[in-house]
């Protein structure tokens, strides 16, 4: 997933929307832990389950979210940087209008046997 998500990341820039969807625990915050990395972020990476957003100063820069306690997007300002951030979303099913951005990257993360699979989607 780490390899994967610095990879994957190369291909963003500013006004990029990422919804990251899967179980608990089947690697979300992994996959943002190794786009960051691509984008040069070398510090710790948690998820925001607590603080629901967070900042990374990379290149492009990331505003990293987490809606698993919300039942909405609304009110937390996402659209204030979404011009000049790439914008990982986690748990985007609970803001379901984040679908309907043309454009936006789908990316579903499923247990499969000992590892997991993973569906990108542009959207």
């Amino acid at each position: 997933m780490l390899a994967w998500g610095a990879e994957f990341a190369q291909q963003l820039g500013p006004g990029d929307l990422v919804l990251l969807q899967g179980d608990l625990g089947a690697g979300k915050t992994t996959l943002v832990r190794g786009m960051l990395r691509g984008l040069g972020h070398d510090g710790p990476v948690r998820s925001p389950s607590f603080n629901l957003v967070q900042m990374f100063a990379t290149s492009p820069p990331v505003l990293h979210a987490d809606l698993y306690r919300l039942e909405s997007s609304r009110g937390l300002g996402l659209e204030d940087d979404r011009e000049t951030h790439v914008c990982l979303v986690e748990w985007p099913e609970r803001s379901p209008e984040l679908f309907e951005e043309v454009g936006a990257w789908w990316i579903k993360i499923d247990f499969s046997g000992d590892g997991r699979t993973v569906e990108v989607q542009r959207i």
